[in-house]
């Protein structure tokens, strides 16, 4: 089969685009980096946020599906947020979706079962303080997924992931420090915060064969956090 990772090379999507190169597949990544990504994967340097780039002539001529990783966390307080700072995480976290879905679109309803897979957050079913900027954004992504998934249906699931924290380097300063990390750990029912391996391997699964009978899911990967 053959991917597109948007944001692949670094985090969640760069542990997705290891696993999915091991199982075999064809990888696209898309970023503003290659950094370490291995040779045999094809990469294009695309900002997700400039309105101006070509994303339709980066869309491979094949495409079974694709995952749209990057992500944002600004946390402030509601009062010291700017109007730019919602702006520029939806800019980020919907609009760059966005970009790249609908240049991809006809390419992925070619395909005889295509998935797509976006990201949430905990934090847009659980309130969470200081998080006012990242939720209201992730919620826009939530209602995406369901409303894709009723679009593309049948032929392309639609289906989104939404982690607590997870050790990947966009969190680096959350758990920057041993008392940092133990803190976080706490918060979680499992005490302990997530893997980009294990965020990765459920973006894999609703990618794959054995979840072709789920779509239009939010599916939390929390340690219990939002839940329990």
């Amino acid at each position: 089969m053959t991917y597109l990772i948007v944001g692949g090379s670094s985090g969640i999507g760069r542990a997705l685009v290891d696993q999915l190169l091991q199982a075999g597949h064809t990888l696209h990544v898309w970023a503003r980096e290659r950094r370490d990504l291995p040779s045999s994967v094809t990469f294009t340097s695309l900002d997700v946020t400039d309105d101006s780039a070509d994303f339709k002539s980066a869309v491979p001529d094949q495409l079974d599906g694709l995952v749209y990783c990057p992500g944002s966390i600004d946390l402030r307080s509601f009062r010291s947020l700017k109007p730019d700072a919602f702006r520029e995480a939806f800019e980020l976290n919907v609009v760059g979706a966005v970009r790249c879905l609908q240049a991809a679109e006809r390419t992925l309803k070619q395909s005889e079962r295509a998935a797509v897979v976006l990201f949430s957050t905990v934090a847009v079913q659980r309130g969470m303080p200081f998080h006012a900027a990242i939720a209201a954004a992730k919620g826009a992504i939530e209602g995406l997924t369901r409303s894709l998934a009723a679009e593309y249906a049948p032929g392309v699931r639609v289906n989104c992931i939404a982690p607590s924290l997870t050790d990947t380097p966009l969190a680096e300063k959350l758990l920057a420090s041993d008392d940092k990390r133990e803190a976080s750990a706490k918060r979680h029912p499992l005490n302990r915060v997530g893997t980009a391996g294990e965020i990765a391997s459920m973006a894999a699964y609703l990618l794959g064969e054995q979840a072709a009978f789920i779509t239009g899911q939010v599916i939390g990967m929390d340690g219990g956090l939002g839940a329990i």
